[in-house]
C-alpha cells in the first residue's frame, strides 16, 4: 500500500496521476533536464563510477561524522566532503576527504 496519496505529475502540463514526483513517462525526461541545466558539464567526469566506489570505501572506513566525533556525538555519515575542492586542484586522495553528516556538510559549504 502506498504511503503518499496520488497526485498529478509535476512535469508541466502532464495530467497523469502518480505516487512520486513525476509519472513514469516524465521521470527520465526530468532527470535528463536536471543534469543538463543544473549540473556542471563535467560533473559526471569528476563524480563518476570511480568516485562512487572510493566514496563507498571511505564510508566503510569512516561510518560516523568526523566533525561530530570531535564533540562526542555519534551521527552517521551523509556526505564525503573534499577538504580542497576538486575544481581548486584537490584530489580524491584519502587525506583530502572527510566524512560529514548533512548538518556539518551544510555548515562547511556555507563557510
Amino acid at each position: 500500500m502506498p504511503y503518499k496519496l496520488p497526485h498529478p505529475c509535476a512535469y508541466p502540463g502532464c495530467p497523469e496521476i502518480t505516487h512520486g514526483r513525476y509519472c513514469d513517462k516524465h521521470k527520465t525526461i526530468a532527470g535528463q533536464e536536471y543534469n543538463k541545466y543544473q549540473r556542471s558539464p563535467d560533473h559526471n567526469k569528476i563524480y563518476g563510477r570511480r568516485w562512487r566506489n572510493l566514496r563507498s570505501i571511505y564510508i566503510a572506513k569512516h561510518p560516523l561524522c568526523e566533525e561530530c566525533l570531535k564533540h562526542d556525538r555519534y551521527i552517521p555519515v551523509a556526505e564525503v566532503h573534499h577538504i580542497v575542492p576538486t575544481d581548486q586542484g584537490g584530489t580524491h586522495a584519502e587525506d583530502n576527504l572527510v566524512s560529514l553528516c548533512q548538518s556539518c556538510h551544510t555548515k562547511t559549504r556555507s563557510d
